[in-house]
């Protein structure tokens, strides 16, 4: 099995990897759903799954891919610890904060939120998600570009990222939920007064 992947990975890296991430995400999200949140399956918002997966596919596996290579080949150092640092800090400090934003901003436009919606999402979500990043992605990606060749970081990143990425969903859907919340009582309201007229 790793042999198929390793030549699928060979000639169809950008494809491969993508795919990969798509996986990763949605089961991030099942993970989100059935372990910490405790849903059960009969009450599994699907839709939900496919929209991190989605995104895993489209945004994260292709975008993440060429970022990875762009490290590899643009950060470099005078000596291998001086590159390794570099590498980590280019990606904690440039990619993570601008990557965590356009993660809630995508998932905000796959649920069909407003403009408004989004940065209320962004608001309330984005500080505690780069947080949790700062408490656990350095010292990953530390170890993952010193010990992982380059065509598996990514698939490192997406298996560390199993845990990370319910923790994303799960404070993605806090903020729907809210969301949610906030439009229930004007739907009400407007049926009360078509009542009353």
């Amino acid at each position: 099995m790793l042999s198929l992947y390793n030549k699928a990975l060979s000639r169809r890296p950008i494809l491969v990897q993508s795919l990969t991430t798509a996986f990763l995400f949605g089961t991030g999200d099942v993970i989100a759903q059935q372990a910490v949140e405790r849903k059960g399956f009969s009450n599994h918002e699907y839709m939900r799954t496919a929209r991190m997966a989605a995104f895993g596919g489209i945004v994260a596996g292709p975008v993440l891919s060429n970022w990875y290579r762009f490290l590899e080949q643009r950060v470099t150092g005078k000596t291998p610890f001086q590159s390794l640092i570099k590498k980590v800090a280019t990606d904690q400090f440039l990619c993570a904060p601008i990557f965590i934003g356009v993660f809630f901003s995508a998932q905000g436009v796959f649920e069909g939120k407003s403009i408004l919606q989004i940065k209320e999402k962004l608001q309330t979500s984005y500080v505690d998600a780069v947080i949790g990043n700062y408490k656990l992605w350095p010292m990953v990606q530390l170890v993952n570009f010193y010990f992982t060749p380059l065509y598996y970081r990514l698939m490192v990143s997406n298996l560390v990222s199993l845990g990370w990425n319910a923790y994303l969903s799960t404070l993605n859907q806090k903020t729907a939920t809210a969301d949610n919340a906030d439009a229930v009582p004007l739907v009400q309201e407007k049926k009360v007064q078509q009542l009353v007229v």
